[in-house]
């Protein structure tokens, strides 16, 4: 027979029972989460013109990968990159992200590799209130004005365009006599449009005539006509913004036109890159360019040889750039900061992220990275190097700074102009006529 009290004393129990199964429930779903990734998206260049640059990005970024993974991941769960091929074209963005926010659902989004792959990206960004740091884009966000947007590149302040080339000039402006006369040429693409708007900034403020401004098609294959539509011109210094089959274009085709003008160079990507290092070789002798980091003893910030060291091993197997001096430790630092915010959040809420890049420092294997109001590196830090002593193409002269010095600026300078330009100065074999 049941008393009163065993009659509810026994019905507690049978309540009991769902509610230990669903608690049994949530800790397995919370289990299960902990262990699913924290999903990171992008596009990459991993074929047509960007992808030497593209492939190698990627590469650094699975290291950052694989090296957070072997931490303990990011809140407790492991990190996996989700990424396509945006096949170094534009119009292939936008789809991409799209399909990676809305289908693939990633938790965070990062950008591929460039000014052009970054712009289409940026409206689906924006649709989706993201926190987006984004890889090598010149002045992306002059036309977005977006608050949640995080710039990796050392052009910065508060006009990206204009400090891009500010180093260039200020060499140009040390020139005993100082120059009069500048040419300006640029691909028809963003980033090269940007870079020459800058220029012609930078011109205007230091009194020099701009004799030549144009730009060119992409598409451009012979820089013949160019180079002496240029020469024709007669100007003291040669601006070059440019894409890397077109830097290497140019350089030959100024070779080849014995260009004389006492500098030459700015803003041309690609003669950073091991591969066109090694096919232009002599050629590059003399060039004066943009740069953003080289293995002199001025720029070996904690972690970066390290990271070059485990890079390099990983390259040979890639079949990828084979020094990674340019983009992959800017590709690991970016990923870097990301991953940095993700812990000090201890989330992914979106404003939460912004909220902390917007006002903190992050400590990479580039240095210091801290944004400006615009989304920019506060303080700009673009390297002007020049190429000097190459003699054949072997990449054995590239591993170390002896052929490329550091002149601007002066925290990271490592020697002084090795061909003082005068003016009978000629870009062929990097001499100088006295």
């Amino acid at each position: 027979m049941l008393t009163n009290w065993t009659r509810r004393h026994g019905r507690l129990r049978l309540a009991a029972a769902p509610v230990a199964a669903l608690a049994i429930s949530m800790a397995t779903v919370g289990a299960a989460r902990a262990t699913e990734p924290i999903t990171i998206g992008f596009g990459m260049a991993e074929t047509g013109g960007l992808a030497a640059n593209g492939k190698a990005a990627l590469v650094a970024m699975q290291i950052w990968e694989k090296d957070t993974n072997a931490h303990g991941g990011l809140l407790g769960r492991p990190v996996k990159l989700v990424y396509y091929d945006d096949q170094s074209n534009p119009a292939m963005v936008p789809g991409l992200y799209s399909k990676l926010l809305d289908v693939d659902k990633v938790d965070l989004a990062v950008s591929g590799y460039g000014t052009t792959q970054i712009a289409p990206a940026m409206p689906i960004v924006i649709a989706h209130k993201l926190a987006f740091l984004s890889l090598f884009g010149l002045d992306v966000n002059k036309e977005f004005h977006y608050d949640r947007y995080f710039s990796v590149v050392p052009t910065g302040g508060e006009h990206p365009s204009q400090s891009f080339s500010t180093g260039f000039f200020d060499l140009a402006a040390q020139q005993t006599p100082k120059p009069k006369t500048v040419a300006i040429i640029a691909a028809n693409s963003e980033f090269a449009i940007h870079a020459a708007d800058g220029a012609r900034e930078q011109a205007k403020a230091r009194g020099l005539e701009i004799v030549y401004d144009k730009t060119y098609p992409p598409s451009t294959t012979d820089f013949s006509p160019i180079v002496q539509a240029i020469q024709a011109a007669h100007p003291d210094i040669v601006f070059v913004a440019s894409y890397p089959p077109d830097s290497a274009g140019m350089v030959r085709a100024a070779h080849e036109a014995g260009l004389q003008t006492k500098m030459f160079g700015g803003g041309m990507v690609g003669l950073q890159f091991t591969t066109f290092k090694t096919q232009l070789g002599p050629e590059l002798n003399g060039i004066v360019n943009y740069d953003f980091w080289q293995p002199a003893k001025t720029m070996q910030f904690p972690g970066v040889l390290n990271f070059l060291k485990v890079y390099q091993a990983e390259a040979e197997k890639a079949g990828v750039d084979p020094l990674g001096y340019y983009l992959p430790p800017y590709a690991y630092a970016y990923l870097q900061v990301l991953g940095d915010a993700v812990t000090a959040t201890h989330g992914l809420d979106q404003a939460k992220l912004a909220a902390y890049l917007r006002s903190h420092t992050f400590s990479t294997v580039v240095g210091d990275v801290k944004f400006g109001p615009n989304g920019e590196w506060a303080e700009p830090r673009v390297l002007e190097v020049q190429f000097h002593g190459i003699g054949g193409n072997g990449l054995d002269q590239f591993k170390t700074d002896a052929r490329q010095t550091i002149l601007w600026p002066g925290k990271y300078a490592t020697g002084k102009m090795i061909y003082p330009y005068t003016e009978a100065s000629q870009v062929a074999n990097g001499t100088s006529a006295k």
